[in-house]
Protein backbone atom coordinates (compact mmCIF):
# COMPACT_ATOMS: atom_id res chain seq x y z
CA UNK A 1 0.00 0.00 0.00
CA UNK A 2 1.42 3.66 -0.75
CA UNK A 3 2.01 5.61 2.15
CA UNK A 4 0.59 8.54 -0.30
CA UNK A 5 -2.45 7.07 -0.59
CA UNK A 6 -3.05 5.48 2.58
CA UNK A 7 -5.88 7.25 4.66
CA UNK A 8 -6.49 6.12 8.09
CA UNK A 9 -10.13 5.31 8.72
CA UNK A 10 -10.57 5.77 12.56
CA UNK A 11 -14.56 4.97 12.91
CA UNK A 12 -15.71 1.87 13.98
CA UNK A 13 -18.37 -0.28 12.44
CA UNK A 14 -20.71 0.00 9.58
CA UNK A 15 -19.85 3.75 9.07
CA UNK A 16 -16.48 2.50 9.40
CA UNK A 17 -16.71 0.15 6.65
CA UNK A 18 -18.74 2.56 4.62
CA UNK A 19 -16.34 5.08 4.50
CA UNK A 20 -13.36 3.01 3.63
CA UNK A 21 -15.63 1.67 0.46
CA UNK A 22 -16.22 5.24 -0.72
CA UNK A 23 -12.33 5.92 -0.31
CA UNK A 24 -11.39 2.81 -2.08
CA UNK A 25 -13.74 3.91 -5.05
CA UNK A 26 -12.37 7.52 -5.25
CA UNK A 27 -8.73 5.74 -5.04
CA UNK A 28 -7.67 5.67 -2.09
CA UNK A 29 -5.84 2.98 0.19
CA UNK A 30 -8.60 2.89 3.26
CA UNK A 31 -6.92 1.04 6.42
CA UNK A 32 -8.62 0.64 9.57
CA UNK A 33 -6.36 0.80 12.97
CA UNK A 34 -8.68 -1.21 15.51
CA UNK A 35 -8.96 1.62 18.04
CA UNK A 36 -12.38 0.75 18.98
CA UNK A 37 -15.93 -1.40 19.10
CA UNK A 38 -19.10 -0.70 20.02
CA UNK A 39 -21.20 -2.79 22.36
CA UNK A 40 -24.77 -2.94 23.29
CA UNK A 41 -25.39 -2.66 27.04
CA UNK A 42 -26.21 -5.87 29.03
CA UNK A 43 -30.09 -6.02 29.80
CA UNK A 44 -29.61 -5.04 33.24
CA UNK A 45 -27.89 -1.66 32.17
CA UNK A 46 -30.12 -0.34 30.78
CA UNK A 47 -33.00 1.80 31.65
CA UNK A 48 -36.21 0.78 30.65
CA UNK A 49 -38.58 3.51 32.29
CA UNK A 50 -37.59 5.71 28.85
CA UNK A 51 -38.35 2.67 26.67
CA UNK A 52 -41.68 1.64 28.23
CA UNK A 53 -42.82 5.07 28.69
CA UNK A 54 -41.55 6.20 24.76
CA UNK A 55 -44.95 7.36 23.78
CA UNK A 56 -45.14 9.98 26.52
CA UNK A 57 -42.13 11.49 24.54
CA UNK A 58 -43.10 14.38 22.15
CA UNK A 59 -39.54 14.23 20.66
CA UNK A 60 -36.96 11.46 20.48
CA UNK A 61 -33.83 11.93 18.98
CA UNK A 62 -31.78 9.47 17.89
CA UNK A 63 -27.73 10.12 17.46
CA UNK A 64 -25.93 7.31 15.36
CA UNK A 65 -26.85 4.49 13.31
CA UNK A 66 -25.57 1.61 16.22
CA UNK A 67 -28.02 3.73 18.69
CA UNK A 68 -30.89 3.35 16.26
CA UNK A 69 -29.85 -0.40 15.58
CA UNK A 70 -30.34 -0.66 19.47
CA UNK A 71 -33.36 0.95 19.82
CA UNK A 72 -34.81 -1.26 17.50
CA UNK A 73 -34.25 -4.18 19.26
CA UNK A 74 -35.80 -2.67 22.95
CA UNK A 75 -38.49 -1.17 20.90
CA UNK A 76 -39.58 -4.65 19.15
CA UNK A 77 -39.74 -6.16 22.68
CA UNK A 78 -41.59 -4.05 24.45
CA UNK A 79 -44.11 -2.19 21.20
CA UNK A 80 -45.24 -4.72 19.12
CA UNK A 81 -47.44 -1.71 17.70
CA UNK A 82 -45.19 1.83 17.97
CA UNK A 83 -47.14 4.75 19.77
CA UNK A 84 -47.89 7.59 16.93
CA UNK A 85 -47.51 10.39 19.27
CA UNK A 86 -43.27 11.07 19.53
CA UNK A 87 -41.44 13.05 16.28
CA UNK A 88 -38.49 11.08 15.53
CA UNK A 89 -35.41 12.81 14.37
CA UNK A 90 -31.90 11.26 13.53
CA UNK A 91 -28.70 12.82 13.02
CA UNK A 92 -27.68 11.76 9.61
CA UNK A 93 -29.65 9.74 6.79
CA UNK A 94 -27.94 6.34 7.91
CA UNK A 95 -29.65 6.54 11.36
CA UNK A 96 -33.00 7.43 9.65
CA UNK A 97 -32.28 4.64 7.23
CA UNK A 98 -31.74 1.76 10.18
CA UNK A 99 -35.13 3.37 11.76
CA UNK A 100 -37.06 2.73 8.81
CA UNK A 101 -36.17 -0.11 8.12
CA UNK A 102 -36.00 -1.80 11.08
CA UNK A 103 -39.32 0.06 12.58
CA UNK A 104 -41.17 1.45 9.48
CA UNK A 105 -40.30 5.31 11.14
CA UNK A 106 -39.98 8.39 9.05
CA UNK A 107 -37.19 10.54 11.27
CA UNK A 108 -36.36 14.02 10.53
CA UNK A 109 -32.92 14.51 9.88
CA UNK A 110 -30.97 17.87 9.20
CA UNK A 111 -30.48 19.85 5.70
CA UNK A 112 -27.76 17.32 4.28
CA UNK A 113 -26.08 20.62 3.52
CA UNK A 114 -25.40 21.73 7.30
CA UNK A 115 -23.77 18.16 8.06
CA UNK A 116 -24.83 15.19 10.26
CA UNK A 117 -23.44 17.11 13.78
CA UNK A 118 -25.52 17.88 16.57
CA UNK A 119 -25.23 22.02 15.36
CA UNK A 120 -26.94 21.07 12.16
CA UNK A 121 -29.62 18.68 14.17
CA UNK A 122 -30.37 21.78 16.52
CA UNK A 123 -30.99 24.16 13.49
CA UNK A 124 -34.05 22.73 12.46
CA UNK A 125 -36.89 24.94 12.78
CA UNK A 126 -38.94 22.52 14.54
CA UNK A 127 -36.81 22.20 17.34
CA UNK A 128 -36.48 25.80 18.40
CA UNK A 129 -39.02 25.91 20.60
CA UNK A 130 -40.00 23.10 22.91
CA UNK A 131 -41.35 24.84 26.09
CA UNK A 132 -43.07 21.47 27.67
CA UNK A 133 -42.21 18.77 25.78
CA UNK A 134 -40.56 15.81 26.98
CA UNK A 135 -37.10 14.70 24.64
CA UNK A 136 -35.36 11.46 24.38
CA UNK A 137 -32.05 11.03 23.67
CA UNK A 138 -30.70 7.76 22.36
CA UNK A 139 -27.24 6.95 22.23
CA UNK A 140 -23.91 5.76 24.03
CA UNK A 141 -22.80 6.48 27.63
CA UNK A 142 -21.35 9.65 27.65
CA UNK A 143 -21.79 10.92 24.26
CA UNK A 144 -24.06 13.62 23.28
CA UNK A 145 -24.26 15.57 26.58
CA UNK A 146 -24.54 19.04 25.06
CA UNK A 147 -27.05 18.18 22.78
CA UNK A 148 -29.77 17.24 25.75
CA UNK A 149 -28.47 20.73 27.16
CA UNK A 150 -29.32 22.34 24.46
CA UNK A 151 -32.98 20.88 24.23
CA UNK A 152 -33.26 21.77 27.85
CA UNK A 153 -32.24 25.04 27.55
CA UNK A 154 -35.21 25.57 24.56
CA UNK A 155 -37.47 24.62 27.02
CA UNK A 156 -37.91 20.77 26.94
CA UNK A 157 -37.45 18.20 29.62
CA UNK A 158 -34.39 16.39 28.23
CA UNK A 159 -33.63 12.47 29.45
CA UNK A 160 -30.40 10.77 27.79
CA UNK A 161 -30.79 7.11 27.40
CA UNK A 162 -27.70 5.02 26.90
CA UNK A 163 -28.28 2.02 24.59
CA UNK A 164 -24.32 1.15 24.35
CA UNK A 165 -20.78 1.85 25.15
CA UNK A 166 -17.87 2.46 23.19
CA UNK A 167 -14.92 0.39 24.19
CA UNK A 168 -11.38 1.22 23.50
CA UNK A 169 -8.17 -0.48 22.39
CA UNK A 170 -5.07 -0.33 21.92
CA UNK A 171 -3.94 -0.09 18.09
CA UNK A 172 -1.79 -3.14 16.80
CA UNK A 173 1.95 -3.35 16.11
CA UNK A 174 1.40 -2.26 12.92
CA UNK A 175 -1.14 -0.11 13.33
CA UNK A 176 0.70 1.84 16.12
CA UNK A 177 3.90 2.23 14.10
CA UNK A 178 2.05 4.63 11.53
CA UNK A 179 0.89 6.79 14.27
CA UNK A 180 4.15 6.87 15.64
CA UNK A 181 5.59 8.03 12.72
CA UNK A 182 2.91 9.64 10.45
CA UNK A 183 2.95 6.88 7.67
CA UNK A 184 0.01 7.86 5.96
CA UNK A 185 -1.20 10.55 3.97
CA UNK A 186 -4.04 11.99 5.98
CA UNK A 187 -6.67 10.34 9.03
CA UNK A 188 -10.35 10.95 9.50
CA UNK A 189 -12.05 11.09 12.94
CA UNK A 190 -15.55 11.59 13.72
CA UNK A 191 -15.47 11.28 17.78
CA UNK A 192 -14.17 13.94 20.21
CA UNK A 193 -13.29 10.59 22.50
CA UNK A 194 -11.82 8.84 19.92
CA UNK A 195 -9.48 11.88 19.27
CA UNK A 196 -8.72 11.88 22.79
CA UNK A 197 -8.18 7.83 22.67
CA UNK A 198 -5.76 7.62 19.88
CA UNK A 199 -3.61 10.94 20.28
CA UNK A 200 -1.66 9.21 22.69
CA UNK A 201 0.01 7.10 19.90
CA UNK A 202 0.41 10.11 17.60
CA UNK A 203 4.19 10.61 17.67
CA UNK A 204 5.09 14.72 15.97
CA UNK A 205 4.85 13.54 12.63
CA UNK A 206 1.59 11.91 12.47
CA UNK A 207 0.56 15.28 14.31
CA UNK A 208 1.93 16.96 11.69
CA UNK A 209 -0.20 15.16 8.78
CA UNK A 210 -3.25 16.04 7.56
CA UNK A 211 -6.52 15.60 9.85
CA UNK A 212 -10.21 15.73 8.80
CA UNK A 213 -12.98 15.95 11.07
CA UNK A 214 -16.21 16.00 11.07
CA UNK A 215 -17.35 19.45 12.71
CA UNK A 216 -15.63 22.66 13.59
CA UNK A 217 -15.89 21.46 17.90
CA UNK A 218 -13.38 18.06 16.65
CA UNK A 219 -11.36 21.03 15.02
CA UNK A 220 -10.87 23.11 18.21
CA UNK A 221 -10.23 20.18 20.26
CA UNK A 222 -7.57 18.51 17.93
CA UNK A 223 -5.79 22.03 17.86
CA UNK A 224 -5.36 21.87 21.65
CA UNK A 225 -3.87 18.41 20.90
CA UNK A 226 -1.41 19.38 18.56
CA UNK A 227 -2.77 18.23 15.17
CA UNK A 228 -1.52 21.23 12.80
CA UNK A 229 -3.16 20.34 9.72
CA UNK A 230 -6.74 20.50 10.26
CA UNK A 231 -9.22 20.18 7.87
CA UNK A 232 -13.22 20.44 8.84
CA UNK A 233 -15.58 17.98 6.67
CA UNK A 234 -18.96 18.93 5.62
CA UNK A 235 -20.45 16.52 8.36
CA UNK A 236 -19.56 13.08 9.00
CA UNK A 237 -20.91 11.15 6.05
CA UNK A 238 -18.82 9.30 3.57
CA UNK A 239 -19.78 11.56 0.78
CA UNK A 240 -18.25 14.42 3.06
CA UNK A 241 -15.42 12.98 4.46
CA UNK A 242 -14.37 11.50 1.13
CA UNK A 243 -14.81 14.92 -0.65
CA UNK A 244 -12.46 16.77 2.20
CA UNK A 245 -9.77 13.95 1.69
CA UNK A 246 -10.05 14.50 -2.16
CA UNK A 247 -9.50 18.71 -1.29
CA UNK A 248 -6.42 17.40 1.00
CA UNK A 249 -4.77 15.97 -2.04
CA UNK A 250 -5.72 18.81 -4.48
CA UNK A 251 -3.75 20.93 -1.94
Amino acid sequence: MSVASRILVTRPGEGGERLAKALSEAGFAPARPALMHLQPLDVDEVKRTPLLDVDQYDVVVVTSPFAAECLVEWLDRYWPQLPQGPRFYALGVATAATLYRGLDIKASVPDPGLGTTSEALLAMRSLARLSGQRALVVGGVGGRQALAQTLEARGARATKLALYRRVYTAPDTTAADWLATGDFAAMTVTSGELLEHLVIWCGQAALNKPLIVSSQRLATLADTMGFASLHVAQGATPEALVTAVQEVGDT
